[in-house]
């Protein structure tokens, strides 16, 4: 029997709530939002508010402050990088992943029927991966050597340094002694 794979979306892990800013004011509005939000980027719209760009953290460090720069007199159309990732809410978090490590970001734009959804970030991945895994593993879908936990520290049998610890029958065992643990039984 074939197990269907898992299949979320973009959509399933997305942040919908995105700050915004306009491409006008100044990067001390950017910086204030950011502040007060919580989030480490805000999107840059244009006067009819279509996305055109993002400030990161980053962004604002490097060129904003690194550079000394008045942040009342810069604005954010300036700092911004462009042009943004995006991605539909219907694609494959496979292909989202994808995406922004081929493009070295840590974020995308989520756009639905043109119009700015939610982003994406790697924060957001990582806090899903681990059921993901589980899932997967459960699922035959991942070698379950990917899933368990190493542990180090003293062997339980032989009392030695390992590495590499892993539990059998409720006993943490080093590998050689893994190996062996058919002859205690």
């Amino acid at each position: 029997m074939v197990t269907p794979k898992i299949k979320v979306k973009v959509a399933d892990v997305m942040t919908n709530e995105v700050v915004v800013v306009k491409a006008n004011e100044n990067v001390r509005k950017a910086a204030t939002l950011m502040g007060k939000h919580g989030v480490g980027c805000v999107i840059v719209v244009d006067s009819h508010d279509k996305p055109i760009g993002i400030i990161t953290a980053r962004d604002f460090m490097s060129r904003v402050v690194a550079k000394g720069l008045n942040m009342d007199e810069v604005t954010c159309r300036e700092v911004m990088s462009t042009p943004l990732m995006t991605i539909e809410p219907q694609a494959p978090l496979t292909v989202a992943i994808n995406k922004m490590a081929k493009s070295g970001v840590g974020r995308l734009i989520v756009m639905g029927g043109g119009k700015l959804i939610g982003i994406i970030t790697e924060k957001d991945v990582l806090k899903v991966a681990p059921a993901l895994i589980e899932v997967s593993a459960s699922r035959g879908e991942v070698e379950e050597s990917y899933v368990r936990e190493v542990q180090v520290g003293y062997c339980e049998v032989c009392g030695e340094w390992s590495d590499d610890l892993r539990e059998v029958n409720g006993h943490f065992l080093c590998e050689e002694c893994r190996g062996e643990y058919s002859t205690f039984e």
